[in-house]
């Protein structure tokens, strides 16, 4: 945790996720937890000793904000308009309720973590049918200028092997487009590593455009 005085009304606090896990905290236990919160603003008002910094003040204000992978704390005692000037170099937009501020900051740090684990969607998918006719249906009624689909036939079934390959094509077209072929055909949990190896190769790459192509 790392304080300084701005001037001498206002003092800075920075608080890194590392002074959290100091104390044995995290944001996720902050998260919806009032008093904890509030336990947790007021040690850290202890550590700067406000009645020792700010000795003989009637007022004290605080102000809180995000401040990259933690907090910034300002504390300030007879604020003038002149002493916020000097600190409005520092941030934007100050919360006048900590607790409102942390709340804030911690829901934005579990959404990035959130982010930077969340798997991406798979681009490459088997659809199942059970007889050829049901592929010509498929190939006719939806168009697709912007995969890679091979048609394989293993154990009385045909195969559909779609690969996106557009890297434009975002996460949720793919699924609304995974949803139009399921209305066609049924998602298999073949693998492509079981199709190459038993299944029988019958069009490749460009599957859906050559069954539209001879069976229109």
């Amino acid at each position: 945790m790392e304080m300084e005085h701005i001037n001498d009304n206002t003092i800075r606090v920075l608080i890194k996720s590392e002074d959290l896990a100091a104390r044995g905290i995290t944001f996720l236990d902050l998260l919806g937890n009032h008093n904890e919160i509030e336990n947790f603003f007021y040690s850290i008002l202890e550590e700067v000793d406000i009645e020792e910094e700010f000795k003989g003040s009637e007022a004290v204000t605080f102000q809180v904000l995000p401040k990259g992978d933690g907090l910034e704390l300002f504390i300030s005692k007879n604020i003038t308009p002149e002493d916020m000037e000097e600190f409005e170099e520092f941030s934007e937009g100050f919360s006048e309720e900590p607790t409102a501020a942390l709340r804030k900051t911690i829901a934005d740090q579990l959404q990035e973590k959130s982010k930077e684990t969340e798997a991406p969607l798979p681009r490459k998918f088997i659809f199942e049918m059970v007889d050829f006719e049901q592929l010509v249906l498929l190939a006719n009624e939806i168009q697709l200028d912007f995969v890679i689909s091979n048609l394989y036939s293993m154990g009385g079934f045909y195969f559909l092997e779609v690969e996106f390959v557009d890297e434009l094509i975002s996460d949720g077209q793919v699924e609304d487009y995974l949803a139009y072929l399921s209305e066609f055909a049924r998602r298999s949990t073949a693998t492509s590593e079981v199709l190459a190896e038993h299944g029988k190769l019958l069009m490749e790459h460009d599957a859906l455009e050559l069954t539209r192509h001879y069976f229109a």
